[in-house]
């Protein structure tokens, strides 16, 4: 399991965030406060508050490639 914290800042980050995720066969869930949703989910992430980050994480022992395809949105 990989935790990171992305940053989604617009309507078009968050579909090729998405477009990105769904290409991926493992699980990962974004949480914010006490949600967690389905990150392949667009509607999931337009429930989210993403004035903020948001706490990815990728259910997988492999996530390098993944995480690299993300960089993008990941936030220190």
């Amino acid at each position: 399991m990989k935790k990171v914290k992305i940053q989604l800042a617009s309507i078009q980050a968050v579909k090729d965030f998405v477009g990105i995720v769904t290409g991926y066969d493992f699980d990962v869930d974004l949480a914010s406060g006490r949600y967690a949703i389905d990150a392949k989910s667009i509607m999931g992430i337009f429930s989210l508050d993403l004035s903020n980050p948001i706490q990815l994480i990728a259910h997988t022992d492999n996530a390098d490639k993944f995480i690299e395809d993300i960089k993008q949105f990941i936030v220190e």
